[in-house]
């Protein structure tokens, strides 16, 4: 049984008389909370192999392991951390599936089979989150008669079905025991784990950054005798995130290395290397996909034909060699570095892969120069719906990870003042607003059924 601890936020003392489990179910990680009746919110820790984590992985891995005598092969499915271990050990035999949270508004998507056995996006959405509860241990042993689960302002995807989307967030929390089920902006749950600290009437701008999307609601609080009163009062959001801006980057450090834009000779005629095989970079684990792919032997007769071979090689090691999640940590330590420094080193060396790079932050700003430009838009968007101009808004409170990066702090310090922008608990305040909501006389001013969505 793991060793569970949490934090603490001070629940507000008009907190309805039932225990509530704030879900923050996000693109690259799961957080939640638990509030209960004249008590504190606790942010649960569930269990990864190197001990206690607040944020579990959102990635499901579905290990097949065929059967010596020949009957029905074993099927040992494990999420967050173990996901990712089983997989790097296993690539080849280990279905593995993250960020599944951007095909939740997708009607393209429908379902995908695993060993003979179909998951639609509600199931793998429920074997996840009774994969996190087993992790809680005791915590969550008996659940809550009320769950609040955050949802995005706008879903990621091109033509997100918004409708679609509840509709399975409805169906896999109904699978796994839930009564009363609701749903909550992420922005607006992060605002009520702010709000705490007020001392006096704000209008809050809450800005949340994750994976996949960034979300931004604006919305006044006033303290009363009876409580802190809130009312929301504009909202917009965008499908991109810190995820884009990983991508920017290996589009244009690694890629080129491995044979992007290079060309090689066939029948006496000169064509360009597919750029299919470079979008699978997008997303790490895709590269497993690619190596079993078809494409594979004809990436492999590229090295024979290519004109730069040597670029060619490396791709073909880094599939063979599953080196993907190598990459994604090299690309996260260049973030990391170049939000605290103007300039820093970007290392990835596995095996015969030696890629180096400096990259000064200008640089990296002008590679997501396009996010950035959409983000923007959305907080434009937002002040617009509130009928508001910069100058109105008292606090904006940045949550999320990528609001450690300094071009998009900047976008507020220059819109709004430093003086004004706060942050802090940036991967866990959403949980715990969402779980505080839960204890708020009037639910359905800040919260919604699926049914009344």
């Amino acid at each position: 049984m793991p060793d569970l601890k949490v934090r603490r936020v001070t629940v507000s003392s008009a907190a309805a008389p039932i225990a509530t489990l704030g879900i923050d179910f996000g693109t690259t990680n799961t957080v939640m909370a638990l509030s209960l009746p004249g008590q504190e919110a606790q942010v649960v820790t569930l269990q990864g192999p190197a001990g206690g984590l607040s944020g579990f992985r959102s990635a499901l891995g579905f290990q097949i392991i065929p059967a010596a005598d020949g009957s029905a092969p074993e099927r040992i499915i494990s999420a967050g951390p173990w996901a990712v271990e089983t997989y790097l050990e296993d690539p080849l035999d280990t279905r593995f599936i993250q960020s599944f949270k951007n095909f939740a508004a997708s009607a393209a998507f429908s379902e995908t089979v695993i060993d003979g056995r179909r998951y639609r996006f509600e199931d793998l959405l429920a074997v996840f989150m009774e994969q996190v509860r087993q992790h809680a241990g005791e915590a969550l042993q008996n659940l809550p008669p009320r769950v609040i689960v955050g949802r995005p302002v706008t879903f990621a995807g091109g033509n997100p079905n918004e409708p679609l989307a509840l509709e399975r967030y409805q169906a896999a929390f109904t699978q796994l025991g839930f009564g009363d089920i609701r749903y909550a902006y992420e922005p607006v749950g992060a605002a009520f784990y702010f709000a705490r600290s007020l001392e006096k009437a704000a209008t809050v701008l809450v800005a949340d950054f994750g994976g996949g999307t960034s979300d931004f609601s604006i919305i006044r609080f006033e303290p009363t005798l009876d409580g802190l009163r809130s009312t929301p009062l504009g909202r917009a959001g965008v499908g991109i995130a810190g995820d884009a801006f990983d991508y920017r980057i290996i589009d244009n450090l690694v890629s080129p290395e491995l044979g992007k834009g290079t060309t090689y000779t066939a029948m006496g005629k000169t064509l360009p290397v597919p750029q299919r095989y470079f979008t699978a970079f997008a997303k790490w684990e895709q590269l497993a996909l690619l190596r079993a792919s078809r494409d594979m032997k004809d990436i492999r007769g590229l090295v024979r034909n290519a004109d730069e071979p040597e670029k060619m090689e490396r791709l073909v090691e880094v599939l063979d060699e599953n080196y993907g999640y190598a990459l994604y940590q090299s690309v996260s330590a260049l973030k990391i570095a170049l939000s605290s420094q103007d300039e820093a080193e970007f290392v990835f060396a596995q095996g015969d892969v030696d890629i180096r790079h400096t990259v000064s932050r200008d640089t990296f700003e002008g590679w997501i120069a396009p996010e950035l430009a959409q983000i923007e838009g959305a907080v434009d968007l937002a002040l617009e719906r509130a009928g508001m101009a910069p100058e109105g808004i008292d606090r904006v409170f940045l949550t999320g990870g990528t609001s450690f990066v300094p071009a998009v702090r900047r976008m507020f310090v220059d819109r709004f003042s430093e003086e004004r922008i706060e942050s802090g608990s940036e991967f866990e305040s959403i949980a715990s607003g969402l779980a505080l909501i839960g204890q708020e006389t009037d639910l359905d001013m800040w919260s919604e059924t699926q049914n009344a969505a």
